[in-house]
């Protein structure tokens, strides 16, 4: 699908706030309701746009502590691969998970509402598959959380 100039201005648009209206949204790209809400939809089934979420903040929710587990295995096989998958789905305290190059294997981002809580966390991680190697480490001060990718207007 070819994102034009308008295109990536609702998209802007969307990601500052998508329970913005199609009045709204349409007014803040100089357009019309019509075109703008035809573009959402054909973004929306070329999968440019998929689903939309409320972001809700962990501290008022009781989520306090953010760990990065760094997981090294000594396992590379598909049924390895299959079961530690399964269990990073049954863990909804894994807001992130990614495959990295390098040293460290995998990557997860874990919120808890506190070390007891991770130590749970990873005794169930532990129990569910075979690893090498587990590092946690706690974040002190989240700086900078953006969930909008860097759209240029233009």
């Amino acid at each position: 699908m070819k994102i034009d100039r308008l295109n990536r201005r609702i998209l802007i648009q969307l990601q500052q706030d998508a329970a913005q209206s199609l009045d709204e949204i349409a007014r803040k790209v100089r357009s019309t309701k019509t075109p703008v809400w035809a573009r959402i939809r054909k973004m929306r089934e070329a999968g440019v746009i998929g689903r939309q979420v409320a972001i809700l903040n962990p501290e008022q929710l009781g989520f306090h502590a953010c760990f990065f587990v760094l997981v090294r295995t000594s396992e590379h096989d598909t049924a390895w691969q299959q079961q530690f998958l399964k269990v990073l789905n049954e863990r909804p305290e894994i807001l992130e998970a990614h495959r990295l190059a390098g040293d460290i294997d995998y990557i997860l981002k874990v919120r808890v509402a506190n070390a007891r809580e991770y130590d749970a966390f990873y005794q169930a991680l532990i129990s569910g598959v075979k690893v090498f190697n587990v590092t946690a480490l706690l974040s002190m001060e989240e700086i900078k959380n953006e969930t909008a990718l860097p759209i240029d207007p233009n």
